[in-house]
């Protein structure tokens, strides 16, 4: 007899059972993960750029919340426009 397989969850859905406190933040980024998905695809029509700084910048205030959550100290921002040496 096989066992059913139990549908995999996301991140931003288990999220809010291992930490309540940081539910409202999964479930905005369980709402932005389809244009998240279209521009790591490079699919650009799909998403403005309005959205994408709105996206980029409170993808920023989680990980400062997180840092605090855990007590760490912040991690300095890389500026957007590095260049890799090739």
């Amino acid at each position: 007899m096989e066992g059913r397989r139990r549908r995999l969850r996301s991140a931003w859905e288990l999220l809010p059972e291992a930490e309540p406190q940081l539910a409202e933040w999964a479930a905005y980024f369980a709402t932005t993960a389809a244009k998240r998905k279209a521009a790591e695809a490079g699919v650009v029509r799909r998403i403005s750029a309005a959205d994408a700084d709105e996206i980029l910048a409170e993808a920023e205030t989680f990980v400062s919340t997180i840092e605090d959550l855990l007590g760490l100290p912040a991690q300095p921002q890389l500026p957007v426009n590095v260049q890799l040496a090739g």
